[in-house]
């Protein structure tokens, strides 16, 4: 069989606080042949970034389990089928799903799904508005969410590649939708550009809980959660009763060394009935057969817009990977070979 000569981020070590690209990887050479059984290899054409990247890199309890050291940092690829030693896949078929910082990942069969080229779309949407990250928006507004027409719907991280698609989703559904991002720039593409109903620059707003009341006056029935910390506790004091808030990141507190304190407000789930709960993209992989024709569909139509912050070359992945934690990007980050 083929041998194939591959690039890696390898992870040298567990980030210590905030991602160092100096010391917790290293660019290295390997070569990639013969498949074990149930396994393919990928030539990756894009690459996601992500911020759960960050979390795989610790060794806390979590989703999974830690990225080994010395092995290829792992993210969602998208790319073609060079060898393959699966019932599933043949070489030529294009795939996307797990994968590596690599030129060349090597993923186990279960883990990547077939591009579907029916849907009319570039090949980099499948790591963006119909794949995991659009798909994350989807699932968690409409399934754990479950917006009514004139509900308040509260998006945080709403410049991000999550939320921005939720906020757009709940205004196809009926809601009145606030975002909360970082930069008045942000803002005003959510208001301007995909149809936000209010945003709150979260850095100069001030009282962060006085201005999510002023921006939500009949309060919020649905909090989208992509941050915690102060913005979560800020929100928890304006939901209604039997508000929903789907759980979908913590990015605040990715790079903390220390513990962090809180959230303090949880009492208010009691207080006010509501239910927070926590989801996987996984969750829901059974029905993507079904329901990514309807988002396709929406981008398609115009309903849905989003941005794709691609950066050519694999060699600058780890300083790339920086801006999604100084929110220097906007909309979904990604790397093309």
């Amino acid at each position: 069989m083929t041998a194939f000569k591959t690039r890696d981020w390898i992870l040298k070590r567990r980030p210590q606080g905030m991602f160092d690209p100096s010391q917790d990887v290293e660019f290295q050479e390997r070569t990639l042949s013969d498949p074990p059984e149930g396994m393919i290899i990928i030539r990756d054409a894009y690459i996601s970034l992500d911020p759960a990247i960050r979390d795989w890199m610790s060794d806390t309890k979590s989703y999974l389990p830690p990225i080994p050291l010395d092995g290829p940092v792992w993210s969602s690829s998208v790319g073609e089928v060079v060898a393959s030693n699966s019932s599933v896949y043949k070489v030529g078929d294009m795939v996307w799903g797990m994968g590596s910082w690599s030129d060349y990942s090597m993923s186990p069969d279960s883990y990547v799904f077939p591009v579907d080229a029916s849907l009319g779309l570039p090949l980099q949407n499948f790591l963006s508005i119909v794949g995991a990250v659009g798909m994350t928006a989807y699932y968690g507004l409409l399934r754990i969410g479950q917006p009514k027409p004139g509900e308040t719907v509260l998006v945080s991280a709403a410049a991000g590649a999550v939320g921005s698609v939720v906020g757009q989703i709940a205004k196809i559904k009926g809601c009145r939708v606030v975002g909360l991002a970082g930069s008045d720039e942000k803002c005003a593409w959510l208001t301007d550009e995909l149809g936000f109903d209010a945003s709150i620059n979260y850095k100069t707003a001030g009282n962060l809980e006085t201005a999510i009341a002023n921006a939500c006056p009949d309060g919020v029935d649905i909090y989208f959660e992509n941050v915690g910390g102060e913005i979560l506790d800020a929100a928890l004091m304006n939901i209604n009763k039997h508000a929903r808030i789907p759980f979908c990141g913590r990015i605040s507190v990715y790079n903390e060394k220390d513990k962090v304190p809180g959230p303090y407000n949880m009492w208010q789930l009691l207080a006010q009935t509501a239910r927070m709960e926590g989801f996987l993209i996984s969750d829901f992989f059974g029905d993507f057969a079904k329901d990514v024709p309807e988002m396709a569909s929406w981008v398609k139509s115009g309903q849905i817009k989003f941005k794709e912050d691609i950066i050519e070359g694999l060699e600058h992945t780890p300083e790339t990977f920086l801006k999604l934690f100084t929110g220097a990007n906007t909309g979904k980050l990604m790397v093309k070979i």
